[in-house]
């Protein structure tokens, strides 16, 4: 086994990825190296796995979309230029991936009842208590309109103006849509609590 590999193996915590692993990583992966490649794939396949599993309604779903954003970060790779993280670059390619996954396959998609999602009760301070893995069940359980704007706004950053010309909607449907969510996942958060007793 070749150091570069060893090295990836042996790195517990992504923050001690020093950019020089990630340029010769990147260097070879680009140079075809099917090992490389695997190690890339296996080192960071967790992490991307999380941000797809947000975007998802199903596990299932999150793995198509892992595969495609992982062939999009190989076809892109070329295009990293080094300045910033190389998981922030790929973090990005995986939302993108996420995002174009929801706009082919909303046709078939339903949007939750909205009339039901307002008549719920709220516990802010019991929300604010969830872990990322409650988080993360509540998301899964909601339509992909709904969860998509509340990933993109309140955990990726997304400013409504950069939702609506991403989505292709108003402003005006995004923050609505995001008051909604909101709702939305409270609903749910209590539905899952009540199936728990």
């Amino acid at each position: 086994m070749q150091p570069i590999y060893g090295l990836l193996h042996l790195t517990i915590k992504k923050e001690k990825v020093n950019k020089q692993i990630d340029e010769k990583i990147v260097q070879k992966c680009l140079e075809g190296d099917l090992k490389a490649q695997h190690a890339f794939y296996s080192f960071f396949s967790n992490s991307m796995y999380s941000v797809c599993l947000r975007y998802s309604n199903t596990r299932e779903d999150a793995k198509d979309i892992l595969q495609d954003g992982f062939i999009k970060v190989f076809v892109k790779l070329k295009q990293f230029t080094g300045k910033g993280s190389l998981e922030g670059w790929m973090k990005r390619v995986f939302i993108n991936t996420a995002l174009e996954h929801y706009r082919v396959n909303k046709v078939y998609q339903q949007q939750s009842d909205v009339m039901e999602a307002m008549q719920v009760s709220t516990d802010a301070n019991a929300i604010g208590q969830l872990t990322e893995q409650e988080i993360l069940q509540v998301m899964q359980q909601m339509a992909p309109g709904f969860r998509t704007i509340l990933n993109m706004y309140a955990i990726e950053g997304y400013t409504h103006s950069e939702i609506s010309d991403i989505l292709g909607i108003s402003e005006g449907t995004s923050k609505s849509q995001l008051s909604r969510a909101r709702v939305i996942f409270i609903q749910t958060w209590e539905k899952l609590q009540n199936v728990k007793k």
